[in-house]
């Protein structure tokens, strides 16, 4: 979502540029330091690895912080990192988060708590001040922690050495009796999330797990089955248990209840959310993946604040911490979108979209894949990319809410990855003639230059993505595709991380217009758009599936932002909600992949009383295409429908 205005954003938009000196090893360097620094703390070889892939997967990010003020592959932590000054990746002073015009927009740029104190670094958590801990225990200074992969695995080590002696454990050869060292280096302050992180370190201990890092490390840690965690040791470790109440998540998940409040101001003005009662009154179709733009504490003072916004579920980044703030079957407002709210869970992730180097932790996607297999098996929702969306996959309403629409959580996202956790590994299932791609670079290698992370124009730092670019024409000199919606006038996209004009993301499906060379063009926003596609390197896999194009007869049919009903279809007493088409066409012999098929619905619910609330059905279907980056909808009576 991006849950923060310019006004109170109080946490860091990290730096995406590698810090001075940072480190790069030597290839082989970094096995052999896990080894190194294993060894000389008494830390088991394959635990230590564990933590450091749920922490980083192993990654340095060159010496760059996380979001949390993490350093290198032991996710070290640094407050005063954590309390460094930026600005915001975009602005939201027309933003409408709930995206219905029934009633007043909350316009969250007003109503954000600006103004709250910055806190004192000694005051923020301990899982915010691991370095300096680390720094005092292993006589390392905390510079080289930062930007040294050496000495930063072997503050990890400490760190790890230091809790199980601290749990009055002795220092065994057997990984299985580092359980609670393990779930302590979590930084968790409660119970559960604790085992749930030392319970994926170990699921990783057993499975084993190997990878090329971003410095080009390969680094392999063997599957050992056999070994068998001392869970008994949490209970000696004096956590709380998470706060009660009708939380909704899987039993592999630590999640509290943290509500949002449903209450009412006088004017007519209530917050932060609808009364619902899903999915008897609508189906749950959609689970949009947000990012905060903020750190979880001012995430969590927001969330309960009855003037803000909300949405269901928020997840902390150390460690994968959930929080549940409102029951699945009511509708909160996160996506600028009501028939998308209506039909949405929202997950909310700790994490800054502009800074590359402000990476998402293994836990945390491991976390948060767990949770929307949960959701998915439980509403009937499709593991793909037409029903798991980002929020910058949401498409405006109107043409005047294109332009304010968010982009979160943005190009640095792994999707392959995530989709790999979710068990829905983005692979080919067509020949190599086939009439629809899907986006699937090697993120690691895929590196497309961005603009716009830290100062408007400067270039990003160089980092993995998960998006390729798309060109008028089979060049990388050609200019970058037009979007009408964001710019009016016919200006060109930009390289800029925010503008989603010209990008396709992993997982995302589009019908090939043509073929030519290293470069595929696909149909997108009523324009035919090349990618670079080469055969020894390519980055989207060929698929089938359902696609759509105008009917016979028709030049062209209007694509939508929302699926609502006729205007016969609204009973007395509910308004008729306007159809609107955005500015954008879809045009005779184009073909769009389908994503699914519903009829026209509408929720209309505009005050705090929710007796009066209604679904209106209408007789006229959708079907929900992949447009853009973002999807849409056009009438099924205004095109027709045929395998690729």
């Amino acid at each position: 979502m991006g849950v923060l205005s310019s006004a109170a954003l109080l946490f860091p938009l990290l730096s995406a540029a590698p810090q001075a000196g940072a480190e790069v090893p030597e290839a082989g360097a970094l096995q052999e330091q896990f080894a190194r620094a294993a060894t000389r703390h008494g830390v088991p070889e394959s635990v230590l690895l564990a933590v450091s892939y749920l922490q980083s997967r192993w990654d340095a990010h060159g010496g760059a912080p996380s979001v949390t003020g993490g350093y290198g592959p032991m996710h070290l932590t640094d407050a005063a990192t954590a309390l460094a000054g930026s600005a915001p990746h975009h602005s939201e002073e027309a933003e409408d988060a709930r995206g219905d015009s029934s009633r007043a927009v909350r316009s969250r740029a007003v109503r954000s708590g600006a103004g709250t104190p910055v806190p004192a670094a000694a005051s923020l958590p301990a899982r915010l001040r691991t370095l300096e801990r680390a720094s005092a225990l292993s006589g390392i200074p905390a510079e080289e922690l930062r930007t040294g992969t050496a000495a930063n695995i072997e503050g990890g080590a400490a760190l790890l050495a230091a809790a199980q002696r601290e749990a009055g454990l002795p220092a065994s050869t057997d990984p299985g009796d580092w359980y609670g060292a393990v779930a302590r280096y979590s930084g968790a302050d409660d119970s559960a999330t604790a085992s749930t992180y030392a319970n994926d370190v170990f699921g990783v201990i057993r499975a084993g797990e190997s990878r090329r890092t971003d410095s080009g490390q390969v680094v392999t840690l063997p599957a050992a089955p056999s070994v068998e965690p001392a869970t008994e040791q949490v209970a000696a470790l004096g956590l709380r248990r998470p706060a009660g109440g009708p939380v909704e998540c899987p039993r592999s998940v630590a999640c509290e209840w943290i509500p949002a409040p449903y209450e009412e101001f006088g004017d007519g003005d209530y917050g932060n959310h609808d009364k619902a009662n899903r999915p008897d009154s609508q189906s749950i179709d959609y689970i949009v993946i947000h990012d905060t733009e903020a750190t979880w504490d001012v995430t969590l003072k927001l969330v309960q604040d009855p003037t803000y916004v909300s949405w269901q579920y928020s997840l902390r980044s150390s460690d994968g911490h959930v929080a549940q703030h409102l029951r699945l079957k009511d509708v909160g407002w996160h996506a600028g979108n009501w028939f998308v709210n209506a039909k949405s869970v929202g997950l909310e992730h700790e994490g800054f979209l502009t800074a590359p180097d402000s990476w998402y932790t293994e836990a945390m996607y491991r976390t948060s894949a767990r949770l929307v297999r949960y959701l998915a098996a439980r509403y009937g929702i499709p593991l793909d990319r037409q029903h798991i969306l980002g929020h910058d996959n949401v498409p405006g309403t109107v043409t005047s809410s294109i332009k304010g629409m968010h982009t979160d959580p943005g190009p640095y996202w792994d999707w392959a990855h995530y989709f790999r956790l979710l068990g829905r590994p983005i692979t080919p299932s067509a020949g190599p003639r086939a009439g629809v791609v899907t986006i699937r670079p090697e993120y690691g290698a895929n590196r497309p230059v961005y603009t716009g992370c830290v100062t408007a124009g400067e270039a990003c730092a160089p980092h993995g993505s998960g998006a390729v670019r798309l060109h008028t024409a089979p060049s990388a000199d050609a200019p970058l595709v037009k979007d009408i919606g964001l710019r009016p006038g016919g200006q060109d996209s930009t390289t800029g991380v925010n503008d989603t004009g010209a990008r396709a993301s992993t997982g995302q499906s589009f019908a090939v217009a043509e073929r030519r060379g290293d470069w595929t063009a696909v149909w997108y926003l009523g324009q035919m758009a090349w990618f670079h596609n080469p055969v020894k390197a390519p980055t989207a896999v060929n698929a089938r599936g359902l696609v759509l194009t105008p009917r016979e007869g028709l030049a062209s049919v209007p694509v939508y932002g929302r699926a609502y009903p006729e205007a016969a279809a609204y009973p007395a007493g509910v308004p008729v909600q306007a159809v609107s088409p955005l500015p954008y066409r879809l045009l005779a012999g184009q073909r769009y992949v389908v994503g699914g098929r519903t009829p026209g619905e509408y929720f209309f619910a505009p005050v705090f009383d929710s007796s009066g609330h209604k679904v209106v059905r209408g007789q006229e279907e959708y079907y929900q295409i992949q447009f853009g980056h973002r999807v849409a909808f056009v009438k099924a009576a205004d095109v027709r429908v045929s395998p690729s």
